[in-house]
């Protein structure tokens, strides 16, 4: 098959076979098609050379010097260390490589080369580690160019993917664009063809923005679409449920050690009046990390089983899974509430999943909680009454719908209630054109008991007196998470990485203190059982990437470090934050900013002095501007591959406007000029239906 063709499989391109294709595969990368849709994560931008006196520390920078004195080679156990230093009119750059002899020759005193790496400064001034080094006139040549720099895996490089990519354009032929002329014309976007290529090699930084600003607005658009005509399915259909009062929900209320909030009473009130009336209810609580949801989510669920029906609730992790089924139990125990508890997970042995399907089935389970496993195909449920999803930004439209056909697929063909919770905060404006299918609930306030957490924001300096606080919190049994922006060192990212900073802080903390990493390239069952390991209390340190920003509940844990702070958005930080502060003993969140701007000092500053989510999320949409793709992470919510709902907010208001402006000129997408729009969304679609399978 010709690569040019649709669908072509990757082995079309030259240079992929089976082997390689499978290291796509771990991508998640099949096709040609998946591969244009690859986008870079960051771009490397090769700018002219700075004078060694007006180097800055911690920054990727490139420095013109020359060679002076000797080049000297010492070996440390197994390591062969390479040191030079390197001057011009303004100071000295000392410089080392490790494991490069070939530079004992190449490196002559009185030569002249460009060096490009991370600056530190030490008490006799600025060293240079594994700096990338190149004669002035190839240096000249890269200046001005932006390269890609791509998502990896283990035995795939950045620019092996690169390569691939350039491949595929050459071969794509020009497409129709899916847009229709007016919306481009409208919202001033560039034509399709070119965003596609100006995303993977842009000719310079204006192109790029160009570009990413007219696939972020596809991005958004489908969504929209998606849901809006997820909205119109909905709308006319009828509760088919009867359930009015509770006498379970009166009992757990009356016995509850601690009283509903007043945002907590309003929002259950909301919910019941939809589960009893005339509609399906389509509602999303919106609330901050520990303002409450889960009661509420139970009581709906009690309400439901009491009068007779199925309710299930599906959780982005096992571990979150496990503790929603055990807190379910236990709540029901200590009620004295005759209820059936299902778990229902990927993990499960296929002789389990097959006694849980039948007990499902056949009605034994009244109360199903589980992970994406609940909307597997073999999963049927007797009388489906109420889907909950927990933590909804983890999970597509798609997947929420996918749980609602399995009420549709009953013998009785009725609709289910949908309940879906966040505890991302996001701006009601945008809450509203993100869940446009939705009602919204919002909890606002938080249990009065909760001890608001203790902030500080922290140079590199201050990393002896972490560690020694995280020592001091271990020795009183609490725990702690280290969150990283990567999983290894990268030369595109100067930002520490989990890999090496486990061993870090295991090097500066006592034997006695178990530590250990977690990220996401890791194999589910591995992730598991750390997870569950750290839930337990058998390990005191987790060093992570942001996948613990969902997903796991662990109230002993009362420290959150997060390092190069600066490269994330508020609002994500403020969700990794909500990982602590959850038990009876104080909490402590350590932002370590390692830019040394002013800019980013200004940002961390909302976070220091607000534990808001609210005020947070709407303080990120004012300073987070478009220009942020080059150096703060995305922001985490609604798992979008390229859009980001703070920097591109603007973007996401004009989608939606074209999105009305669309259905209203053709609901249906029916006429002829919507054909590749209609392709585009149909693709979209199978790509999801591909995700929620595996």
């Amino acid at each position: 098959m010709s690569a040019s063709e649709p669908g072509a499989p990757l082995t079309a391109l030259k240079g992929i076979g089976e082997k390689t294709a499978a290291l796509f595969g771990k991508l998640n990368l099949a096709t040609v098609e998946d591969l244009l849709s690859f986008y870079p994560r960051a771009y490397e931008a090769y700018e002219p050379p700075a004078y060694a006196g007006q180097l800055e520390e911690g920054k990727v920078q490139a420095v013109r010097l020359q060679i002076g004195g000797d080049v000297t080679v010492t070996w440390v156990k197994k390591m062969q260390i390479i040191r030079a230093t390197g001057r011009d009119m303004t100071g000295a750059v000392k410089l080392c490589w490790f494991n490069m002899p070939y530079l004992k020759t190449t490196l002559k005193p009185g030569s002249v080369y460009v060096f490009r790496g991370k600056a530190v400064r030490g008490r006799s001034g600025y060293s240079m580690d594994q700096p990338q080094m190149y004669a002035p006139d190839s240096y000249e040549a890269l200046q001005g160019q932006l390269r890609p720099v791509y998502p990896m895996t283990k035995g795939l490089t950045s620019k092996t993917i690169g390569q691939a990519v350039s491949q595929a354009l050459k071969a794509m032929p020009v497409r129709k664009d899916p847009l229709p002329g007016w919306v481009r014309e409208k919202y001033r976007l560039a034509e399709y063809n070119f965003a596609l290529r100006q995303i993977h090699f842009p000719d310079d930084e204006n192109s790029l923005v160009l570009a990413r600003r007219r696939l972020v607005f596809d991005e958004f658009f489908f969504f929209i679409l998606r849901v809006q005509q997820l909205k119109e399915n909905r709308v006319k259909k009828l509760n088919s449920f009867s359930m009015t009062g509770s006498e379970y929900v009166e009992r757990v209320l009356d016995r509850l050690s601690y009283q509903l909030t007043g945002a907590q009473q309003r929002t259950l009130r909301e919910v019941f009046t939809d589960m009893e009336g005339e509609g399906v209810m389509n509602r999303l609580i919106q609330g901050d990390v520990g303002s409450g949801k889960t009661i509420i989510a139970f009581l709906a669920l009690l309400k439901a089983a009491e009068h007779g029906y199925q309710g299930a609730v599906m959780a982005p992790t096992e571990v979150l899974a496990k503790q929603h089924d055990q807190a379910f139990r236990e709540l029901l125990a200590g009620n004295e509430i005759p209820l059936r508890v299902e778990l229902l997970t990927g993990s499960m042995t296929a002789k389990e999943k097959r006694l849980a399907y039948e007990r499902i089935k056949n009605h034994e389970a009244d109360i199903v909680v589980g992970t994406h496993a609940l909307i597997q195909q073999g999963v049927e449920y007797a009388d489906l009454a109420l889907v909950v999803t927990d933590e909804q930004h983890r999970f597509g439209v798609h997947q929420r719908e996918s749980l609602g056909e399995k009420g549709k697929g009953q013998e009785n063909g009725k609709d289910p209630h949908t309940l879906v919770m966040s505890a991302t905060p996001i701006p009601r404006t945008l809450a509203i054109i993100l869940y446009g299918d939705l009602d919204i609930s919002v909890i606002d306030e938080l249990p009065s008991a909760r001890l608001p957490i203790k902030n500080c924001v922290v140079g590199p300096d201050k990393l002896p007196n972490t560690y020694e606080f995280l020592r001091k919190q271990a020795e009183q049994g609490r725990q702690a998470y280290v969150i990283c922006a990567m999983v290894e060192e990268s030369e595109a990212m100067e930002a520490e990485n989990v890999t090496d900073y486990v061993k870090t802080v295991r090097n500066h903390l006592p034997e006695g203190i178990t530590v250990a990493c977690l990220h996401g390239k890791m194999k589910p069952k591995e992730k598991n059982q750390i997870m569950e390991d750290f839930a337990a209390g058998n390990i005191q340190v987790l060093v992570s990437t942001t996948v613990v920003e969902v997903g796991i509940n662990v109230p002993n844990a009362t420290v959150m470090v997060i390092e190069n702070a600066e490269r994330f958005g508020l609002a994500q930080l403020h969700q990794l934050r909500g990982r602590v502060g959850r038990g009876s003993h104080q909490s402590y969140c350590i932002f370590i900013n390692r830019s040394g701007s002013k800019a980013s000092e200004k940002r961390l500053d909302i976070l220091n002095h607000s534990n808001d989510g609210f005020f947070i999320a709407s303080e990120d949409l004012k300073l987070r501007g478009p220009g942020d793709f080059f150096g703060v992470r995305q922001s985490g919510v609604m798992e979008f591959q390229i859009g980001d709902i703070f920097s591109d907010s603007n973007v996401l208001k004009d989608a939606s406007e074209a999105a009305a402006l669309l259905l209203t000129e053709d609901p249906g997408l029916e006429q002829p000029e919507h054909g590749e729009l209609r392709r585009m969304m149909e693709l979209d679609r199978e790509r999801i239906r591909q995700d929620i399978s595996l």
